[in-house]
C-alpha cells in the first residue's frame, strides 16, 4: 500500500530538477504571478471580458513584470497556445462531433427514454443520475444540460414530483463527469499539463465519479426538494419536440458512448500487463490512444448515427460542420489558458510557488484541490481554474507515480467545480432553466457543486491511500 506523498518529502527533488532559470528573483516572481492572476480575475469578473483576452493580457503582464522582456511578452503565450490546441484541441473537436451526432440522431434521447421506461417511480432520481452519467461521458456540460433539462421537466411533470428531486441528480451526473473524466476539456487540459496517463486517469475518474454522483445527486436531492419544492412549468417543457426520422436503437447509441471509453481502458490494461510488445497488444495500444480512439468513435458515429439511419453523406457532412461552431469559444479559452500556463512555467514562478507549497507540508493532492478551488471561486471558470492549477502544480509531480499523477488530475478537476456562484455562466443557465430565484439556485445548484467537489476530493484521497 502506497500512501499519497506529502509535498515536504518532495522539496529536494523539486529544487534539484532541471527547470527554467527564473527571469527574476523570488519576490518579484510572486508579485508578478499575483498581479497577473488578479488581472485575469478582474477582467473576467468585473470588466466582463472574454476569458481568451483576459488570459492573453494576463500572460503578457506576467511576462513583462517577471522581467522576461517586452519582446517576449507573447512568445511563451503563443507557444503554449499552439501546443495546447494542437494536442487537447483536436480531442475536444472530435468529442464535439460525437456529441452532435448523439443529439441530432436522437441517440441520447433513446438512452434516456430507455432507462426511464424501465424505472419505477420512486427510482426516477437514480435513473436520471444514471442517464446523465452515461450520456455525460462524451457530451460537454452545456450540451448535456440543454439535452437533459427538458426531459427532466417532462419526467417531473408526469410523475408529479418536485423538479429538483429529478433535476439535481441529472446535474450531478453531468457536473461530475465534466470535472473528473476525459474527454471533457478540463481533465484533458490537466492530463496534458501534468503528463498523466489518459487511460489510467479515465479509469480512476470513473471510480471517483460513481460515489460522487450518488451522494451529490439522488441522496442530496431529497432534502433539496423539500427546501425548494417547485414543480415543472409548461414554459420549461416547450423545448421537448419530436425528431424527424427514426432513432437509432438503444444498443447502437450506447455503443457510441462507450466505444472510446472501452478503447482507452483496453490500452491501459495492455500497458499495465506488459503486453505492449505483443502484436495484438500493439494494435490495442494504437487504437486506444486518445486521438485514435476518438477519431474511430467519430467515424463510427457518422455511420451508425448518420448514414445507417438514412442520412445522405451531405447531411452527415453538415452535422459534422455544425458541431464545430459551438466549441470555437471553448477552444480559444483552452488555448489561451495553455498560453498563460506556459508563461508561468517559462518565468520560473511555477517552481517558486511549488516550492512554497512543498515547504508548507500540505499533501500534494489536497494542495492541487485548494489551488483549483481558489481560482474557481475568483474567476467562476472551471477551465481557467484547471489550467492555472495544473500549471502551478506541474513542477511538483515529476517524482510521483503514474497513479498519483492521475489522481492529481482528478484532485484539480474536483476543485475546479467547487461552489458555482454568480460569476459562473452555469449558475445562470441552471437558474433560468429551472425557473429558480438566486437564493434557490444557491440552495440547490451551488450546494450540489460543493458536494461534487468535496466528495470527489475524498474519493481521490482514499484512492491515494490504496493505489
Amino acid at each position: 500500500m502506497t500512501a499519497s506523498p506529502h509535498a515536504g518529502a518532495l522539496i529536494d527533488a523539486v529544487l534539484a530538477a532541471d527547470t527554467v532559470t527564473p527571469a527574476a528573483g523570488t519576490p518579484q516572481l510572486i508579485i508578478a504571478a499575483v498581479i497577473s492572476i488578479a488581472l485575469i480575475v478582474v477582467l473576467i469578473v468585473w470588466v466582463k471580458m472574454h476569458p481568451f483576452f483576459a488570459l492573453m493580457l494576463g500572460a503578457a503582464v506576467m511576462a513583462v513584470t517577471a522581467n522576461m522582456g517586452f519582446e517576449n511578452a507573447f512568445t511563451s503565450f503563443s507557444a503554449g497556445l499552439g501546443s495546447t490546441v494542437g494536442g487537447v484541441g483536436v480531442l475536444i473537436v472530435l468529442g464535439a462531433v460525437i456529441g452532435r451526432f448523439l443529439t441530432e440522431s436522437g441517440g441520447a434521447d433513446e438512452i434516456v427514454d430507455t432507462i426511464l421506461a424501465k424505472t419505477p417511480l420512486k427510482r426516477l432520481p437514480w435513473a436520471m443520475a444514471l442517464a446523465a452519467f452515461i450520456i455525460g461521458i462524451p457530451l460537454f456540460f452545456e450540451v448535456g444540460v440543454v439535452l437533459l433539462i427538458p426531459i427532466v421537466m417532462l419526467v417531473a411533470r408526469r410523475a408529479k414530483l418536485p423538479v429538483i428531486l429529478v433535476g439535481i441528480p441529472a446535474l450531478a451526473g453531468l457536473s461530475a463527469l465534466h470535472g473528473l473524466v476525459p474527454p471533457h476539456p478540463g481533465p484533458l487540459i490537466a492530463i496534458d499539463a501534468l503528463k498523466a496517463d489518459l487511460g489510467l486517469t479515465l479509469g480512476l475518474g470513473l471510480l471517483v465519479a460513481i460515489p460522487t454522483v450518488i451522494v451529490a445527486g439522488p441522496v442530496l436531492a431529497v432534502p433539496m426538494s423539500r427546501w425548494v419544492p417547485i414543480q415543472a412549468s409548461d414554459r420549461l417543457l416547450s423545448p421537448v419536440t419530436e425528431r424527424e426520422g427514426r432513432r437509432p436503437a438503444f444498443a447502437v447509441a450506447l455503443s457510441v458512448v462507450l466505444l472510446p471509453v472501452v478503447l482507452m481502458l483496453l490500452m491501459t490494461v495492455v500497458k499495465s500487463l506488459g503486453l505492449d510488445e505483443n502484436p495484438v497488444g500493439q494494435v490495442l495500444m494504437f487504437i486506444g490512444t486518445p486521438l485514435q480512439a476518438l477519431l474511430i468513435t467519430a467515424l463510427y458515429a457518422m455511420i451508425a448515427l448518420g448514414a445507417a439511419l438514412g442520412r445522405s453523406m451531405g447531411e452527415v457532412a453538415k452535422i459534422t460542420g455544425d458541431s464545430f461552431a459551438p466549441i470555437a469559444s471553448i477552444l480559444l479559452i483552452v488555448g489561451a489558458g495553455g498560453g498563460f500556463k506556459q508563461t508561468l512555467v517559462d518565468s520560473g514562478v511555477g517552481e517558486v510557488i511549488g516550492s512554497g507549497i512543498a515547504g508548507s507540508g500540505m499533501p500534494l493532492l489536497l494542495a492541487g484541490w485548494v489551488v483549483a478551488v481558489v481560482i474557481r471561486l475568483a474567476t467562476g471558470s472551471a477551465t481557467v481554474a484547471t489550467i492555472t492549477a495544473a500549471g502551478i502544480m506541474a513542477p511538483l509531480v515529476g517524482d510521483l507515480s503514474g497513479t498519483h499523477v492521475a489522481l492529481m488530475v482528478l484532485a484539480i478537476g474536483a476543485g475546479s467545480v467547487f461552489l458555482s456562484h454568480v460569476n459562473d455562466a452555469g449558475f445562470w443557465l441552471v437558474k433560468e432553466y429551472f425557473g429558480l430565484t438566486v437564493g434557490q439556485t444557491f440552495k440547490t445548484w451551488s450546494l450540489m457543486e460543493c458536494a461534487v467537489s468535496v466528495v470527489g476530493l475524498l474519493g481521490v484521497l482514499l484512492l491515494g491511500l490504496v493505489v
